[in-house]
């Protein structure tokens, strides 16, 4: 199967995963409100799992539990980055943000549950019979999504918009290594993990590609449609924060984004043919219109 034909299979087969686990949580508005966050997007990280779990001959029925935690954990993110006191924003994927749909207090809880659902997910026999592999899954997941990660990009995010002083280059790429950069490095890792292979192909593949990615988003904060997008644009701008286009221009952001790509794929060449799909998901981020 070719790499979109893939993405569409792997977004609706994580889809009904999530449905499915979230089913046995009851009707709580809470509940109501991690479906709703968990709902439609690309999957490209949960594709991430469950495609480097093929390649290292885990089972389908293994690789969708940590396919849905990083799904889940992603959610979470969202939720809490659109809420007034972080982004503010007003709309998600073409709807409104679940603060805007629900209230405030809903929308914390809803992605604190979906932020301990990811770990739920992992921690779950039926995602690895090896116990120290799925804590293993567990630990790694909690560095790329916390203070070693994710959440130390988001505050080193948060504490840019408030300096006079822009940041430089290499900050603004060590802060996306975290804010975006971390999660892609576990979704690539994961099926390795579970195999326990060597993950430094996918780790070195990985981090181009999250860097790839955030270049992508900040081309598409100036040149993409708000309508095509479903949230706002010309926020970076707006603000005065300093983004790989302020600093290398257009033209040499979208430089350096191919560049990165190349990058990826070349990691993945222990891989032969079987990489195939994953060099195409590299060059599939420089290429979204959303």
């Amino acid at each position: 199967m070719g790499f979109q034909d893939g993405l569409a299979e792997a977004a609706r087969t994580i889809e009904d995963h999530l449905r499915h686990v979230l089913s046995g949580l009851g009707g709580l508005p809470v509940v109501q409100a991690m479906g709703y966050a968990a709902a439609g997007g690309k999957r490209l990280r949960g594709y991430l799992v469950l495609e480097g779990a093929r390649i290292h001959g885990i089972a389908p029925a293994q690789a969708i539990w940590p396919a849905c935690a990083i799904e889940a954990i992603h959610a979470y993110s969202l939720v809490h980055d659109d809420l007034p006191c972080m982004d503010d924003d007003d709309m998600r994927r073409g709807m409104p943000t679940v603060h805007r749909k629900w209230d405030e207090a809903t929308a914390v809880l809803a992605g604190d549950a979906l932020q301990t659902l990811g770990f739920e997910l992992v921690a779950c026999p039926d995602c690895h019979p090896d116990a120290v592999v799925r804590a293993d899954l567990a630990l790694s997941l909690a560095r790329a999504a916390g203070a070693r990660g994710m959440v130390l990009g988001q505050a080193l995010d948060m504490a840019a918009e408030q300096s006079d002083t822009p940041l430089s280059l290499d900050q603004i790429t060590a802060l996306q290594a975290g804010k975006t950069g971390a999660l892609f490095g576990w979704s690539a890792e994961a099926g390795a993990r579970m195999a326990r292979a060597d993950i430094t192909p996918l780790t070195g593949y990985a981090r181009a590609l999250g860097l790839a990615f955030q270049i992508a988003d900040d081309i598409l904060d100036v040149e993409g449609d708000a309508a095509q997008m479903g949230k706002a644009v010309g926020k970076d701008a707006g603000r005065g924060k300093a983004t790989f286009v302020s600093l290398l221009g257009m033209d040499g952001a979208k430089r350096r984004a191919e560049s990165l790509v190349t990058e990826a794929c070349d990691c993945l060449s222990v891989y032969g043919s079987e990489a195939g799909n994953l060099q195409d998901a590299a060059r599939f981020v420089i290429s979204r219109r959303t």
